[in-house]
This record gives C-alpha cells, structure tokens and sequence, in this order.
C-alpha cells in the first residue's frame, strides 16, 4: 500500500488546474496566497494540502494523513479499500506529483516511483473526515485503494486511485463510485526504480487498510 507520497505543485498550479471547471479555489482563511512548500516525502501523520468542495468552488485545506483507528494503541488509517462502498460526504482531492511503493522481501527494499505519464502533477481520490485527538478536533485524510491496474500490478496488490483530470469534479460533486474508484488504463502510469540516496523506507509502517 502507498505509505509515502510527494508533493512540489504550487497554488498557482492547483488555481490554474481549477479556475475553468470546479470554480474558484478558496484560500484557507483571509490570509494571501498560501506559499506551499515542496515536500519530497510526505509520511502517515504528515501534512499536506488537500481540495476539498466548498459552497460554489473548492476550497485548499491541510490536513494530517491518516485516519484515527477505532482500535486502541493502532496506527493511523493512511490507505482505504474503496470497493463496495459508497461515499456520500467528505470526498476531497490529494495533489501529488509522485507516489511510492517499495518491492522485495528484505532491507533495504525498491523504492518505485510512480508519476501520471505525460503531467507534471496529478491527484489521488480521498476522503477527509474530522476526529478528537489529543489536540482538539483534527482534519484528517486517507488515500482510497482498488485493484491494481496493468501498470501497478507489477509491483503491487492493490493501489491508490489516481483520477483523470477530466474526473476531478465528478468526484467532488458526488457522482457514482464504480465509474470512479478503479484503476486507470495501461500507460497511465509511469514507475521508474528510484535514486538509490533517496530509498529509505519510511519509519513509519502502515497499519490499516479498512
């Protein structure tokens, strides 16, 4: 399952993205532009941007990757198996511009990175949903999983949704699941092996799939 993503789209790339289909993204408060700063590898519990529906356009928001497990003492919930389910509320988009998976039995293992062929940027289907943690209330996402596709199946049993560009708003404005949540088709995915300097597995495992 994906437990590491990165992230180096900027608000001006996420506005342009946006302005002619889904409406105007909102800022995040009466502050200017939000400067987004790259993140080479967000981890569960990091945090990231996410887009999300508001009133008559969307609105950019950061939130802590991962649900809080029902279960005492489990971690957080950073993959969600998507199949047979419906998702009425709390659907959001999360920008990327790679996700990782790791192959091999032993450490250290491969470090695949995954990009959308041909685009500089892409985004994962997701949910967000708002728990009480330790802190207070918390905004908090999960990334959605299906069977993988010709171009994940290589590596891996299951994997994130990545939505056409051309999906983007169906997913925000609640159209059906079935014709959304499932793999894309061969090439739309590009793996490459990554720089051995940076195939360090994240620290932190993943521990829910629900």
């Amino acid at each position: 399952m994906c437990n590491q993503f990165e992230n180096k789209t900027s608000f001006r790339d996420l506005v342009d993205a946006f302005l002619n289909f889904q409406g105007p993204i909102k800022k995040p408060g009466p502050e200017a532009a939000p400067n987004l700063q790259p993140l080479d590898a967000v981890r569960p519990t990091d945090r990231a941007p996410v887009i999300r529906a508001f009133e008559d356009g969307t609105e950019l928001s950061t939130m802590r990757w991962g649900f809080i497990a029902d279960r005492p003492k489990a971690g957080p919930v950073t993959n969600f198996r998507s199949e047979g389910r419906r998702f009425s509320h709390g659907r959001c988009l999360v920008p990327a511009t790679a996700f990782f998976e790791f192959t091999g039995a032993r450490y250290p293992k491969t470090r695949w990175r995954f990009t959308e062929a041909g685009r500089p940027w892409f985004c994962l289907a997701g949910l967000w949903r708002t728990f009480e943690a330790a802190e207070g209330p918390s905004e908090r996402f999960t990334l959605l999983t299906t069977e993988p596709g010709p171009d994940m199946a290589p590596y891996h049993d299951r994997q994130v949704v990545v939505l056409a560009r051309e999906r983007w708003a169906d997913w925000l404005g609640g159209a059906g699941e079935e014709d959304l949540l499932r793999p894309g088709p061969a090439g739309m995915l590009d793996a490459r092996r990554d720089s051995p300097e940076r195939q360090a597995e994240p620290a932190l495992p993943l521990f829910g799939a629900l």
